[in-house]
């Protein structure tokens, strides 16, 4: 009967606050909240074996979800790297 997830408070809200692109932050926000969109209409399974549709949608949610933040995390360190560079070079030695 499981149909809406509520993540508590922690590392993955405060990497998604850091993140530096207010896009990234929203795009993230939308995959967390899919979820609860995808599992009201999502058979359960049965006692006999099948992990049902529940399990299956949370787990493919759940890689997806990290496949955004491993992708945002890795943009963000290009574009920090980035700047470190343009500060390096302009400023004086």
């Amino acid at each position: 009967k499981l149909k809406h997830v509520d993540l508590v408070e922690g590392e993955l809200h405060e990497t998604n606050a850091a993140l530096l692109l207010e896009g990234w932050k929203n795009n993230v926000n939308e995959e967390i909240n899919a979820i609860n969109q995808i599992l009201p209409t999502t058979p359960a399974g049965d006692d006999f074996g099948d992990v049902g549709g529940k399990a299956r949608a949370i787990r493919r949610w759940i890689r997806s979800v990290l496949r955004k933040i491993i992708q945002y995390k890795a943009q963000h360190q290009h574009v920090l790297e980035e700047a470190a560079a343009t500060l390096q070079v302009a400023l004086p030695q």
